[in-house]
């Protein structure tokens, strides 16, 4: 059954994590993407370990259920291709600095001339205008600039960098997805085309409702000082095996349920809503110590039938084989030419429409001839192109 983007193609120039985890998430919902790759300048992805088949599993995830085209963008014969490919393909996808395209010339004024109802998505760290519009920045930078780290780490270490690529991914990749699609409901019902400004830091920034409220009004927040971050008792401990559990009893019913099979409810007096910070310090030392005596199948064993809201820190390759992952299809087996990789699934589940995992990512230009040939490029045209390096 077709997903429920079956209508949409793509021309993604995106390399690296952002823009391929966006351009993933709308092929997997059935749009076609074609991935436009320099041949002489791979993906670094494509290089990432661990590796099947010669094949990088980080590039085949990433990129799967995309067709690769490999073509030298700076080339004249490769920027028509693309005027040419604009007969098919009404969304662009890029993740270059500002004024790349326009030096390429691709930016979206020329482009829109082959494609007049173009959606043009442009992804980077700072956005097409402000100050640092053409610095160069990664996930960590966009999270300091966005106030994100200030807040997130320890007292004794300072702000640590977080494991998951939040602005590069929450901030990013699902930013441009929601604006693409709200981009295409809008051309669907006025048949405007228009473009697209993501910025990775507005985003990060924009992710923190429940701090920058206050920030706003005076009070930043510090380095364990809220509820959420490790200034109260939602936190993870250490078991007398070394192995965590996060304990995140917010609501007074499951903190009663949590301290009763513990058997600390002589905590309970310092789990009043407005405990003094002293208080906080005695709760959170007192469930440290009592979590430390036992190893943490002891405590699961103990907590199993307790609601509440204690949960094992697992590591991934134990939250791929946890139940709740397993039964909800997290994991799924995505063809990789004979053979199969095993990949995370897409989290969106649909009723009518649901994600079909196609194949994984493919070699570097992988469908060069096929695309080029359809467009009416001769067989002695691709022999040219690819003597002189044109196409791969």
């Amino acid at each position: 059954m077709p997903g429920p983007l079956q209508n949409l193609r793509i021309l993604d120039f995106s390399a690296l994590l952002p823009g391929p985890f966006a351009s993933m998430m709308l092929a997997d919902m059935g749009a076609d993407v074609l991935r436009i790759e320099s041949p002489q300048r791979a993906d670094l992805v494509r290089w990432m370990p661990p590796f099947a088949n010669g094949v990088s599993r980080v590039h085949a995830q990433l990129n799967r259920n995309k067709d690769s085209l490999a073509l030298d963008l700076k080339s004249e014969e490769g920027r028509a291709v693309i005027f040419r490919l604009l007969q098919d393909y009404d969304i662009v996808i890029e993740q270059f600095r500002p004024g790349v395209m326009q030096r390429l010339g691709l930016d979206e004024a020329t482009l829109r001339q082959h494609c007049p109802g173009l959606i043009y998505c442009a992804l980077t760290g700072y956005g097409q205008t402000g100050p640092y519009r053409d610095r160069a920045g990664h996930d960590l930078n966009y999270l300091a600039i966005a106030g994100a780290l200030s807040y997130n780490g320890r007292r004794a270490s300072g702000p640590q960098p977080m494991s998951v690529q939040f602005a590069d991914l929450a901030g990013g990749s699902a930013h441009a997805v929601i604006a693409l699609l709200a981009a295409v409901i809008h051309r669907q019902r006025t048949g405007e085309g228009q473009s697209i400004d993501i910025s990775m830091t507005d985003a990060a920034f924009a992710l923190q409702p429940l701090a920058t409220p206050a920030a706003l009004a005076g009070t930043d927040p510090g380095l364990e000082t809220e509820t959420l971050n490790g200034g109260g008792f939602y936190d993870c401990y250490v078991c007398a095996d070394g192995a965590y559990l996060s304990v995140a009893a917010l609501e007074p019913v499951f903190m009663h349920s949590f301290l009763t099979a513990i058997d600390r409810l002589d905590l309970s007096p310092l789990t009043l809503a407005h405990a003094d910070a002293d208080s906080v310090r005695r709760l959170k030392s007192g469930i440290a110590q009592t979590l430390l005596a036992q190893p943490r199948a002891h405590w699961l064993q103990v907590l199993a039938a307790v609601d509440a809201c204690v949960e094992p820190v697992l590591s991934l390759q134990e939250a791929a084989q946890h139940p709740q992952l397993q039964a909800r299809g997290m994991l799924v087996e995505v063809a990789q030419g004979e053979t199969s990789l095993t990949q995370v699934a897409s989290p969106l589940r649909f009723s009518r429409t649901p994600v079909a995992y196609r194949h994984a990512g493919k070699d570097l230009g992988a469908d060069s001839q096929r695309i080029l040939a359809r467009l009416g490029y001769t067989a002695e045209d691709l022999a040219d192109w690819r003597h002189r390096g044109i196409i791969a």
